[in-house]
């Protein structure tokens, strides 16, 4: 309009979705479903930032450009080698699982940028990234991280019964979903046991883990427990149904979210996707696998699940199908009408 100021179009970059993930060893099948569930339900850009192995990345990169062009179009992806700015590089990759510790340098290494969903390798996504992502504007002044609680119950929660270490809350924090916002955590001084001032996130890294490295179990994880336990008003906590693992049904169930809503993000941590301990999640995991990309998601994924479902009913988990199902269900229909309803509309108009 007349008079108003012009402002330049936003930078690509800051379009982008950054969603982050760590891949070593053998870790390449199950990076690249997790990978394949996001854009198979997500609309919006997606930036990948995806740190492997120089063993790794040749086949990570092949495999991504055999995906068809209507959904290769949908993101750009980034390599990165394992990389630790601070302390010993060597002791950093083996704490806990092979390069897992990558994750809490991503600050550090990626400077440009602003916000990221940092996932484990054995996450599935059961509905758009779009959904978390939104959960960065409900940060108040002072967060800059969000993860879920390690259990729903004190009682039979891992931290609450046998953790060595400060811890966030009653039951801990479980590392495998968490939406950062890098710059906030960037330009912060951490309050931390080391000394009575604050530190910069990169500062306080390695005096940490040096100073506790003898009492925790879960790695870095463990290590974000502590920062936040110094420092609880800069976490935003999100419901299980963003994290959900089988600790939530396995003992009966116990993530209420997910009971009302259903699944958002499914980790299938413990290596249920590759056993026979958990078939319920081992099901989500290979019909996301075998799905071929182009067919229709309700007679290749959708109905395949709900066939693989009937076999897990002998489980406490697959006792619940419908809390698996609901959002899947509820993102197929969104994704239906995106592809084929209004693509068909506008041809009809036309």
């Amino acid at each position: 309009k007349p008079g108003e100021q012009k402002h330049a179009q936003e930078p690509s970059s800051l379009q982008c979705m950054h969603l982050a993930v760590v891949a070593c060893g053998d870790r390449l099948e199950e990076p690249l479903i997790m990978l394949k569930s996001a854009v198979l339900f997500s609309n919006g850009r997606l930036c990948f930032h995806i740190f492997a192995e120089d063993s790794l990345k040749p086949e990570f990169e092949k495999r991504l450009k055999e995906w068809p062009s209507s959904y290769t179009k949908k993101f750009e992806s980034n390599f990165y080698p394992i990389t630790f700015s601070v302390g010993n590089a060597q002791e950093w990759k083996k704490l806990f699982k092979p390069c897992a510790a990558q994750r809490l340098f991503l600050p550090v290494i990626l400077k440009d940028v602003d916000s990221l969903l940092y996932v484990d390798t054995d996450v599935l996504f059961l509905r758009p990234i779009e959904d978390i992502w939104h959960l960065l504007r409900e940060f108040n002044s002072t967060q800059l991280a969000a993860m879920a609680p390690e259990h729903e119950v004190p009682r039979i929660g891992w931290y609450s019964r046998f953790a060595r270490h400060p811890y966030y809350g009653s039951t801990g924090l479980n590392s495998g979903v968490m939406l950062m916002n890098l710059t906030r955590i960037r330009s912060t001084q951490f309050k931390n046991s080391l000394i009575p001032g604050g530190l910069t996130w990169e500062e306080m890294l390695y005096p940490l883990y040096q100073k506790y490295k003898n009492y925790i179990t879960w790695g870095d994880q463990d290590l974000l427990n502590i920062i936040f336990y110094f420092n609880p008003e800069c976490l935003y906590v999100f419901p299980c149904q963003w994290n959900y693992r089988p600790d939530h049904c396995m003992y009966g169930s116990n993530c209420r979210g997910a009971e009302e809503e259903g699944v958002s993000i499914l980790h299938g941590n413990r290596g249920v996707y590759h056993d026979d301990k958990q078939p319920t999640f081992r099901a989500l995991y290979e019909v996301i696998r075998d799905f071929p990309f182009e067919d229709n998601l309700f007679q290749s994924l959708y109905y395949p699940l709900q066939s693989k479902f009937l076999d897990t009913v002998h489980t406490l988990c697959g006792r619940i199908p419908q809390v698996f199902l609901k959002q899947i269900e509820k993102t197929m229909k969104k994704v239906y009408e995106n592809r084929v309803i209004v693509y068909l509309g506008a041809n009809h108009r036309y």
